[in-house]
This record gives structure tokens, sequence and C-alpha cells, in this order.
């Protein structure tokens, strides 16, 4: 067994299951896109196998010149652990947060002393994804790749107020399932600068700026493919333990992958991001 606490991982031509014993043992906790698209990849095992671009854009940046013009309160949907929210600070009086998932409790003790109110925001029966806000509450809505209702959004913002968002493009990992031959398990078309700015304008809100860039995410070997897919599990969701049951139901795409790293060529995955800044009229 190789012992990846001492052990590199194997190079690209080394026998497939060497990659498969690696990625199986390497350290990798299933994320979030919010957590792993914004430095989840900082230290991790792959090194430089697993390269991916930064948006033109600075979203951190951007966010906190909104937090810091803001006339009153702002509202951050889906905050995840509220480490970024809280770094926006000081945050204005009545600030609020949102999270769905598991970081919910974490987000509560973060954020809670710096006097945020943190709720939690589920999907309702209609699937509609409800604010459990008053209407014109805030002078700022900010969500970074978090689901947004956008008639929402433009129910809890104030006359002028700002909305900026950071999206995950769907079409993120399209080469990647291709190459493996697993369709993807959502629409590619679902979540596109297009359909955002759409979805805005008919939630009564007006698009100050939408762009959208075309950013890649290089593999250079089967382990850190195999290690991607552990930690970003909606990918993949059959293979993502990699247990023996799963790598044989997809050997045949691992190994065909497995040949196109071998032989010395890379897998150049889409990665594109969206950014759209909107706000509610007067």
């Amino acid at each position: 067994m190789l012992d990846v606490s001492i052990a590199p991982a194997p190079a690209p031509d080394a026998p497939f299951e060497d990659h498969i014993e690696w990625a199986r043992n390497a350290p990798a906790t299933p994320s979030t896109p919010a957590a792993l698209f914004t430095g989840g990849l900082t230290n991790a095992p792959v090194d430089d196998r697993l390269t991916i671009d930064d948006p033109e854009w600075d979203y951190p940046a951007l966010a906190r010149e909104v937090v810091h013009r803001a006339r009153g309160a702002v509202l951050d949907i889906g905050t995840g652990n509220g480490d970024f929210f809280a770094g926006l600070g000081p945050l204005p009086k009545g600030s609020a947060a949102t999270e769905t998932g598991p970081a919910f409790l974490t987000a509560r003790r973060r954020l809670e002393p710096l006097g945020v109110d943190v709720r939690r925001a589920e999907a309702s029966w209609t699937g509609d994804m409800l604010l459990p806000f008053f209407d014109g509450q805030y002078s700022a809505v900010l969500s970074r790749f978090s689901t947004i209702d956008p008639d929402e959004v433009g129910r809890v913002l104030e006359p002028g107020g700002t909305f900026l968002t950071e999206q995950v493009d769907t079409r993120d990992g399209i080469v990647l399932n291709r190459a493996l031959g697993v369709p993807l398990g959502w629409d590619p078309d679902a979540v596109t600068v297009d359909v955002i700015s759409d979805g805005l304008v008919a939630g009564g809100l007006e698009i100050v700026e939408a762009t959208e860039y075309a950013g890649t995410r290089t593999f250079t070997d089967l382990s850190s493919v195999l290690w991607y897919l552990r930690m970003a599990a909606w990918q993949v969701p059959g293979l993502a333990e990699l247990t023996p049951t799963a790598v044989a139901r997809h050997e045949a795409g691992l190994r065909a992958l497995h040949m196109h790293f071998a032989t010395g060529n890379k897998l150049v995955d889409e990665a594109p991001r969206i950014l759209v800044t909107a706000r509610r009229p007067f």
C-alpha cells in the first residue's frame, strides 16, 4: 500500500492501480462549490498537477466595496462557514446571512458575535428558495456560489439597493464527464449569465454589469482527477468514494483517461464563472 503521508502521487505513466490506491487514501473531504472554488485547492496533495484559472475580477474586493457603500444592513446568501462575510466587516447594523448546509452552526458561531442574524433558508415545496426576511429589509445582498431565487432577492432589497453575485456556470465539468463517459447530472444550460440576468430582470431588478469568464481547470494525471472527484462529490456521485465497485463500474473511462495522461497529454476542462451586479430601481 502506498503511504500518502510520505509518498508523492504516482507519475502520470505509473500503473493504473497505483493512481487508484493513492487517490483512495489521499486526504480529501467532500466539499461544496463555494468552499472548493474559493481556496479549496490550497495545500492540496495534488500540488500543481491540478490547476484552475482565476477569474479576471476580484470578488472579495467588489463585495467589500458593496458593503462599505451600503446605506444599511447587508444580507449574505449562502454564507458557508461565515468567514468570508465576517472578513468584509465592519458589517452594518442589522446585517444577516443564510446557510442551508451543515455549515449553518459554524456560521452562527462565527457571525452572531458580530451582530449578524444567521438564518436557515430552505427550498419550499415548489422549489423556490424563500428568504425569511421582510420586504426591502436590506440595502445590499451578496451571494457567492450559492442558489439564489431572483424574485426573493428583488423582494428583500430596498429601492436603490445593490445585488452582487458570483456563480458557477453549469457547463463546469462537462469535459471531464465526457471523458469518463458519464452524463452530467444537471442541465448545462441551467445557470448561465443570460439565465441569471433574465431572472433578475423578471424579479424587478436592473442589470448594472453582467460578465462571464471562460476559465479552465487542467489535470495532468489520473491521481489529480480522482482526488478532485472525491472533493467535488457532486461531479460523479457514484465514483466519489472510489470504492472497488465504483471503480469497476467506471473502469473503462478511467483507464482510457489514464492512457491519455500516460502518453504525455493533459485534460483541460471548462470552468466558466459568472459575475452579475444588479440594482433595484427607486
